[in-house]
């Protein structure tokens, strides 16, 4: 388990993941039937249709720098699109350089249509995700919690991954309102969420995601090409590199348990980087937690 890093331990601190860990971050017996139904209408209704092939990628200019030529947020969905082309998946994206990407309508009408797969590259916090236009840093673009009940996909629930900060910070509550010594702060991070993001999206009865993977805490990118290897730094390191491996791991290695997709991706960042030698990329790997199902059947079983 990441975190445990007791002078007393005896396991050797590696961050290779021994087991394939998923949260359902479930508050109630409520929350844990729905989503056991959930899960087995997923498993045994998706297979075989065509809302599955199919991917949202929502993004935009995530760092909007006058001297960074890239759309970072936009990269990573062209990206995760290129992979997921390969195994047939159509992508369609949504994005603020093109003004596919205008408010939280934009989202909900994409996903109430069906995917198999949503992608959020950009900024986030526990209670909502959005990035910016080109070039406009002071323009914030997405959607929060308070949208999800106008989603209705039904039946059609998609792997949802989040590159954003602290949208998958689950130990957050309305109740830490009630801490007064610290209220201006935990307003600020917006840690009063019922529920997070990441969380939320994937519990809702009859509607939402399936599973979420996305970042308990600040997440990491790179921006320019600092290498000068005509490739965007933004896809080469931290969070930008782990959400696009998650997919080429998927398409390219065939790995369609969800837990297995999610652990090779981590066993293949960290022998890329190894944690012990960099503190970003032992953070990028400690906060980049699954909501789901770890043994859930990407695209569900055959009847």
């Amino acid at each position: 388990i990441f975190a445990e890093w007791k002078m007393t331990g005896r396991d050797k601190m590696d961050f290779y993941p021994d087991v394939y860990i998923g949260r359902l971050a479930c508050r109630n017996s409520y929350e844990a039937q729905k989503m056991v139904e959930k899960i087995i209408t997923y498993e045994t209704t998706t297979y075989g249709q065509d809302w599955f092939k199919k991917m949202v990628g929502i993004g935009g200019d995530t760092f909007p720098d006058q001297s960074d030529p890239y759309y970072d947020g936009e990269l990573s969905i062209l990206e995760s699109k290129d992979y997921m082309e390969e195994v047939g998946i159509e992508t369609t994206t949504l994005f603020t350089s093109d003004n596919t990407l205008t408010g939280p309508d934009d989202i909900i009408n994409a996903v109430s249509q069906g995917c198999g797969f949503l992608n959020f590259e950009g900024h986030g916090n526990p209670m909502s995700w959005a990035n910016h236009p080109p070039y406009d840093g002071d323009t914030w673009i997405g959607i929060d919690v308070m949208d999800f009940h106008k989603f209705s996909n039904t039946g059609m629930y998609p792997v949802c991954m989040i590159g954003g900060c602290h949208n998958s910070q689950f130990n957050v509550s309305i109740l830490n309102l009630l801490k007064f010594g610290e209220i201006k702060d935990i307003y600020y991070k917006s840690e009063w969420s019922p529920e997070s993001f990441g969380w939320w999206i994937v519990r809702m009865a009859d509607k939402g995601a399936i599973a979420s993977i996305g970042n308990t805490g600040l997440g990491y990118r790179a921006i320019g090409d600092n290498n000068d290897d005509g490739i965007p730094d933004t896809l080469q390191f931290y969070g930008g590199f782990i959400d696009g491996e998650f997919f080429r791991v998927y398409a390219e290695e065939g790995k369609d348990i969800l837990g297995e997709t999610y652990g090779t991706t981590l066993t293949n960042y960290i022998m890329k980087f190894p944690p012990m030698e960099d503190q970003i990329d032992a953070k990028t790997v400690e906060e980049w937690v699954l909501l789901g199902d770890p043994s859930l059947k990407i695209g569900g079983y055959p009847s």
